[in-house]
């Protein structure tokens, strides 16, 4: 009978499609290599076999053991289904922009998840990374499989992915583009394509803002890829191009595929995507490009194919008035994101509210164009009185140990009523273009919005 023996036998030799109508517009061959098609439903299924494996043969990973890892969510679930079969424990450790539906997947095998802060930095105790090599430190009989900087990683995609895809295009691929994350990916496979044919380009998809594209490693929205700092299972020599993708594109090019294909992606495919058209633009009719498809965007129905929180990032737009139209009518003179630094003092940021005329602030981490990420949370003049009151010292403090929760957040493109029904329950909102915060709006824009509409209909 043609059946196999576990789902870890599924494990690899994953179809390919054509993107007929995405690529409708190139003139060149657009493939896709569907990862999703992993028992996992992503590409990670392949190293976390492939490490694990290794770990037993080393001795390094003990029947009954546990397995610690710091993820984005794949890579969890693919050590997940080798741990379920293999009787091992699993402790996952991921940032908290991970999608809601990722971590209930990887609990559903039987893990403890364990969610850590975006915004600090990975050196940082309290970073996803710092706090998965304390708790492989801490638990019994422990091992971290450090997808980072574990050879396995690369090596994994060189064995299989890359062999499959030189077979499936009969050696015919020109280009290879795939999104980098831990970098084990764009390095296995393209260092077997390089060995097939050197004239091979291989293009590496990056979201704006992380290292491999010049970035410093400034947080964003897509999930999977991208870094802020460089893995050794990435090797730099292997990619010949390196292409950012915005956040806005990501998502776009995902629902695209979605809507056009019927094939459902992830936002990290997504960014793969927008870069192989962009590039596929200049290519002729012999050219192969091969677009590698990470995983499925089952574990983003609540983000990227949700549009309510596609709205409240900022991502689409709503007929009518919307908060943009809030904005319009202030002052062109200030600046729309007055804010404060988590190291200025209490002082500093009591004056800034008075310079600007503001009740309260958003905490931010660098100076504007900010990414939602480098908030931290806001003060407010309520806040902050209540705080002086009690110990006047605390002006000459930082703001950071004062700190109270981020402003809830509204896109750019909603509807006025949003805003009103957000600002019911709280005295500010930040307002996102594209996940970038431009500025905040609180009840006083909404009065000012209405009391002016009345003065234009006299």
């Amino acid at each position: 009978m043609d059946v196999a023996d576990d789902l870890i036998a599924l494990i690899g030799n994953t179809p390919m499609m054509r993107l007929d109508r995405t690529g409708r517009d190139l003139d060149c061959h657009l493939l896709a290599k569907l990862e999703l098609f992993n028992p996992g439903f992503s590409s990670k299924d392949r190293p976390a076999l492939a490490m694990i494996d290794a770990a037993e043969r080393e001795g390094l990973l003990q029947p009954g053991g546990t397995i610690v890892e710091p993820t984005s969510g794949n890579t969890g679930v693919g050590l997940a289904i080798v741990a379920a079969r293999r009787g091992y424990h699993c402790v996952f450790v991921c940032p908290d922009k991970v999608a809601t539906d990722k971590i209930a997947q990887l609990r559903a095998y039987g893990a403890e998840v364990v969610v850590c802060p975006t915004s600090v930095d990975p050196e940082h105790p309290e970073s996803y990374y710092s706090v998965s090599d304390r708790l492989a430190r801490e638990i019994p009989n422990a091992w971290k499989p450090d997808q980072y900087h574990n050879p396995n990683n690369p090596q994994s995609q060189y064995d299989t992915a890359g062999p499959e895809i030189w077979a499936q295009t009969k050696g015919r691929i020109t280009h290879f583009v795939c999104g980098v994350g831990t970098g084990g990916t764009i390095t296995g496979i393209g260092r077997y394509l390089k060995e097939q044919n050197p004239d091979i380009r291989i293009i590496g998809a990056d979201p704006e803002g992380s290292v491999y594209s010049g970035g410093t490693g400034r947080p964003y929205l897509v999930e999977g890829i991208g870094e802020d700092f460089w893995p050794s299972t990435y090797d730099p020599d292997i990619a010949d191009e390196i292409v950012a993708v915005s956040d806005a594109e990501s998502f776009a090019a995902a629902r695209r595929v979605t809507r056009q294909e019927g094939l459902l992606i992830g936002g990290s495919g997504g960014t793969a995507v927008a870069a192989a058209l962009r590039i596929g633009h200049d290519l002729p009719q012999d050219a192969v490009v091969v677009v590698h498809i990470p995983d499925s965007g089952r574990g983003y129905l609540s983000k990227l194919y949700d549009d309510r929180w596609m709205a409240d990032h900022g991502f689409l737009r709503s007929s009518g008035p919307t908060v943009e139209d809030l904005l319009d009518g202030r002052d062109p003179d200030l600046p729309l994101l007055v804010h404060t630094h988590p190291d200025e003092t209490v002082r500093t940021a009591i004056e800034i509210m008075r310079e600007y005329g503001v009740s309260q602030l958003p905490v931010v981490k660098a100076e504007p164009p900010v990414v939602l990420g480098e908030v931290m949370g806001s003060v407010t003049e309520v806040g902050l009185l209540d705080h002086v009151l009690a110990d006047a010292s605390v002006l000459e403090r930082p703001v950071q140990d004062v700190l109270g929760p981020k402003f809830p957040t509204l896109g750019l493109g909603e509807p006025i009523d949003a805003a009103i029904a957000t600002l019911e329950d709280a005295s500010a909102a930040l307002v996102l273009d594209a996940g970038h915060p431009v500025a905040v709006v609180s009840r006083a824009d909404i009065l000012r919005s209405m009391t002016s509409d009345q003065d234009q209909r006299r």
